[in-house]
């Protein structure tokens, strides 16, 4: 049961109560009945971002599309680059913890961590600091041109 709140004695404290809720009260009604109900609830940590055009859909002279696609590039690479870094994590703490087994029940977790890390540096590595997304295309590029010439490099790419 709630208990009402007895009246204040001081006129300046009634008077500011009285003006704080004469102007919070649309506010928190508008936030409650109209806000709220119209967001999605996700967590942060799984926002959604939409997917932009890449770099070879772009114009040569559209900057913007050439900013998006770079910004997209960037967040692929920290994406890639975190999931590598779990893997590894994975494979690491399989051969703290089966030690003296370590070698036959962590071999599943070494091949994945493997071929990921062959992935990610065939589509990011040798880019350096500055890499972009105009960079890796072009990479790409040479890479097909090479491989069709000369065979696949990998068994990532056959």
């Amino acid at each position: 049961m709630v208990q009402e709140k007895e009246p204040d004695d001081n006129l300046f404290r009634a008077f500011a109560s009285a003006l704080y809720r004469t102007i919070d009260a649309p506010v928190t009604w508008f936030h409650d009945k109209v806000v709220e109900p119209n967001q999605k609830k996700y967590p942060w940590y799984h926002q959604k971002y939409r997917r932009v055009p890449t770099i070879d859909q772009c114009y040569t002279d559209d900057v913007l599309c050439d900013f998006e696609a770079n910004v997209q590039f960037k967040r692929d690479r920290a994406v890639d680059s975190e999931i590598l870094g779990i893997l590894r994590q994975r494979y690491e703490d399989c051969m703290l913890y089966e030690r003296p087994d370590h070698l036959t029940i962590c071999k599943p977790f070494w091949e994945k961590y493997k071929d990921a890390e062959e992935a990610w540096f065939i589509k990011y590595g040798d880019l350096g600091a500055y890499g972009d997304a105009r960079k890796a295309y072009m990479k790409q590029k040479h890479r097909m041109i090479w491989e069709r010439r000369h065979g696949p490099l990998s068994d990532q790419t056959k």
